[in-house]
């Protein structure tokens, strides 16, 4: 009896000894989760929000698209011969005139082959005074014969020289108006020739500012396949026009007539007026983006603006005037669900089973909700309260509200922030 009383003592002992083991255990645990429960809340127990008073202000909704400067009218100008460049007489930056001579080609083998044209005109009609003068002999001839017959009653000549007088002047006449051919398409070849010593000197189509100058004196123009460009010549730099790329989602909001305004890297800080003048139906794909060129016209009076300067436009689309602005921060907003309070339960008493936490109000998406309802939340009485609104036009940083019980004044919550101990 002894025995099993000693070996019943030492198992309670080792019985009692593992179960204070595990209270301390659990001690331990409630201890660290009281301090993260601490720490994640205010000394009150009560949440803090970073809010925004409502305002009335004025809105301005814009689209963004990047583009080029270029001129309104811009001219390659090529030469149609080819041949050896023997001057150039203008350079860049060079103001010129319509019809005002740019370049010229050597002109040694088209003089030569108007002096070959003007030979063969004059060999040509001096082949039609021939064919003229024996038309005139065979028609003279043939006159001879005819009153011999008429004399003689038709007896003399025979109808054989009749026939053959006869075919001797059709063919003299014949030969008259191939004569006469042969000069047309002489004089022609020569006009040619002389179109061609004029386009030997390259002049320019319009009035304007030379751009580029693509070639040297000295260089060979080759025109057999294609034009090669010789010079480039803008119009009027006084009038510009931007063509941006708007992309597909945007290009709904833009219109001819809307006014924008646009910058370049070359003038930090400075912003320039543009209207649209073209939005282009046809569209155009970079890297899989979907984009329509929309062209802008510029006032370039002061020459700040030159051709080939990207720039970054700002199309306004609509602005509305005196309206009430919410931050887009307190549409995104919806308060979390509240941690359990302790209270005065105590340490051990935040480790036993409470009551259900309460379920955090959340956006309705069903139901009778008009479309661009939204719900923002309202700071009263230190609680946010739900508040419904109709949205309307947004800039990205702020939406006009439409319709709803929100009033100016009121502070809407944009976000929750933890409360250090």
């Amino acid at each position: 009896m002894a025995t099993v009383l000693d070996a019943s003592g030492a198992e309670r002992s080792h019985l009692a000894g593992a179960r204070w083991l595990g209270i301390a255990l659990a001690l331990l645990v409630a201890c660290a989760a009281w301090l993260v429960v601490g720490r994640s809340r205010s000394d009150d127990g009560t949440a803090r929000y970073e809010t925004t008073v409502v305002s009335r202000g004025d809105l301005l909704v814009s689209v963004s698209a990047t583009g080029t400067i270029e001129p309104t009218n811009q001219v390659d100008v090529g030469s149609e011969l080819s041949g050896l460049i023997e001057k150039m007489l203008v350079d860049e930056n060079d103001h010129v005139a319509r019809g005002q001579v740019l370049a010229q080609l050597d002109l040694s083998k088209l003089t030569d082959a108007i002096t070959r044209s003007e030979a063969v005109l004059a060999s040509a009609e001096a082949k039609v005074l021939q064919a003229k003068a024996t038309a005139q002999e065979s028609r003279a001839k043939l006159d001879r014969l005819r009153a011999v017959a008429k004399l003689s009653g038709g007896k003399v000549p025979s109808s054989t020289e009749m026939e053959s007088a006869e075919a001797a002047a059709a063919r003299a006449s014949a030969d008259v108006r191939a004569a006469e051919a042969t000069v047309a398409e002489a004089r022609a070849t020569l006009s040619s020739d002389r179109t061609n010593l004029a386009k030997a000197s390259i002049r320019s189509p319009i009035d304007g500012i030379v751009l580029t100058r693509k070639m040297e004196p000295g260089q060979t123009v080759a025109a057999s396949f294609e034009t090669p460009v010789l010079f480039t010549i803008a119009e009027d730099l006084t009038q510009m026009e931007l063509a941006v790329s708007v992309d597909e989602a945007d290009v709904g909001q833009v219109r001819e007539g809307q006014a924008a305004t646009f910058g370049v890297d070359a003038y930090p800080g400075r912003s320039y007026p543009a209207t649209i003048t073209r939005v282009g139906y046809g569209s155009q794909t970079t890297d899989g983006v979907v984009s329509y060129k929309t062209i802008l016209r510029v006032d370039n009076g002061d020459l700040s603006l030159r051709p080939g300067m990207t720039a970054t436009a700002e199309i306004e689309t609509e602005r509305r005037t005196g309206v009430l602005l919410v931050p887009n921060e307190a549409l995104r907003f919806t308060p979390s669900a509240p941690s359990a309070r302790t209270g005065g339960r105590g340490l051990v008493g935040s480790l036993l089973p409470g009551p259900p936490p309460e379920r955090a109000p959340h956006r309705s998406t069903t139901g009778d909700v008009s479309p661009g309802a939204r719900t923002v939340w309202v700071l009263r009485d230190g609680e946010p309260a739900a508040v419904q609104i109709r949205t309307g036009s947004t800039d990205g940083r702020q939406t006009e509200v439409a319709a709803g019980d929100l009033v100016a004044g009121d502070r809407v919550v944009t976000d929750a922030i933890a409360s250090a101990d």
